[in-house]
């Protein structure tokens, strides 16, 4: 906020003036419905006041659309050096489709957390908006976000739905689905449930998912274990390597729910190695319903998340931000598909 007004009065100078970002002024001054209209108001009685006028060659150069959206994929260190999530890369064709039906180009775009993406793609002129799949830590992906927020870039994100400050954001419901999972173990005679993934600030939606099986376990009097918990991220090896910590440490479990696929996939390999099986020994549920959780043996019971809807919901919110109008919900429900490792409760 350190910029003082110049002789000729910009947008830089209001925004200055009202304590607020430029884009939020260029938003205000053409009436966008996205701010208060007591914000509005403080707006248009500075730009009164210093004698402000629209440059119109300038909005109608910055109004015109290419019709074009930037898929942007960030890479993840994993083990194996894989980079890309393969539930990100399921989701592609949903929103190639999607981006299809609208008459819109897609540009896709394999970017590392630690880069400068975010200022590369501020003012570039090559799309209309963005779309962000993949992060990592929250925790350092937020302040990305917040640089996008306050230049006024329109993006949307698929991830934690939480705070509207950080962009507009399109998820699953996570709690539910943990409450699903969690639910269905307990229907099975589950009473030791472990739980892995890291579920704190650093990987929110982990977070939802194990708070969800937290509530069916409360809900079924049954409290949860922090001995039955490990941190990990989705890599096979690192699931694996969670559940070889369990074993190793003799906790009792019946029951695991892995945060997604990649690591139910690896935990069931260390029950494997160590004599026990699924569902007799330890009943398993995963998370995103890979490809991989059917072709697995025994097939991997797990949450799956809407990828057709995914896509859809993506690239009609980013619409919805690029034409200033309201966007759709942010949250798409998911279903529990049962398969050996945890099959249908018994009657």
């Amino acid at each position: 906020m350190g910029r003082k007004p110049s002789n000729r009065p910009t947008s830089f100078d209001i925004a200055y003036r009202a304590g607020v970002s430029q884009p939020t002024v260029s938003r205000a001054l053409r009436g966008s419905k996205s701010i208060s209209e007591a914000t509005r108001k403080r707006i248009e009685a500075i730009a009164r006041e210093l004698n402000y006028s629209v440059d119109k060659n300038a909005s109608s150069l910055r109004s015109q659309r290419s019709n074009t959206i930037a898929l942007l994929f960030f890479e993840e260190d994993t083990p194996d050096d894989a980079k890309i999530n393969p539930f990100f890369l399921a989701m592609l064709s949903s929103i190639t489709r999607h981006c299809a039906s609208r008459g819109l180009d897609l540009l896709i775009s394999f970017q590392r957390m630690e880069d400068n993406w975010h200022t590369r793609y501020l003012d570039s002129h090559r799309a209309d908006g963005l779309i962000l799949l993949g992060y990592g830590d929250y925790t350092l992906y937020r302040s990305r976000l917040r640089e996008l927020v306050d230049h006024g870039t329109h993006f949307v994100r698929w991830g934690a739905v939480d705070d509207p400050a950080f962009g507009a954001a399109i998820g699953s419901d996570n709690r539910q689905a943990g409450l699903m999972a969690g639910a269905h173990l307990i229907g099975l005679g589950r009473r030791r449930i472990a739980f892995l993934g890291q579920a704190d600030e650093h990987y929110p939606e982990f977070a939802e998912r194990y708070a969800g099986l937290c509530e069916a376990l409360e809900a079924a009097g049954i409290a949860p274990d922090p001995a039955l918990r490990r941190d990990t991220i989705s890599h096979e090896a690192l699931g694996r390597a969670a559940m070889e910590d369990i074993l190793a440490s003799g906790t009792r479990f019946d029951g695991v729910f892995a945060a997604s696929d990649l690591i139910a996939l690896g935990a069931m390999a260390a029950l494997r190695a160590a004599g026990l099986s699924a569902p007799e020994d330890v009943a398993l549920i995963g998370f995103d319903d890979l490809p991989a959780a059917a072709m697995n043996s025994p097939a991997l019971t797990t949450i799956a998340q809407d990828m057709k809807g995914a896509g859809e919901r993506l690239v009609e919110t980013l619409l919805a931000r690029i034409e200033d109008r309201e966007p759709p919900s942010p949250l798409l429900e998911t279903r529990l598909v049962l398969r050996e490792s945890a099959p249908e409760c018994p009657a």
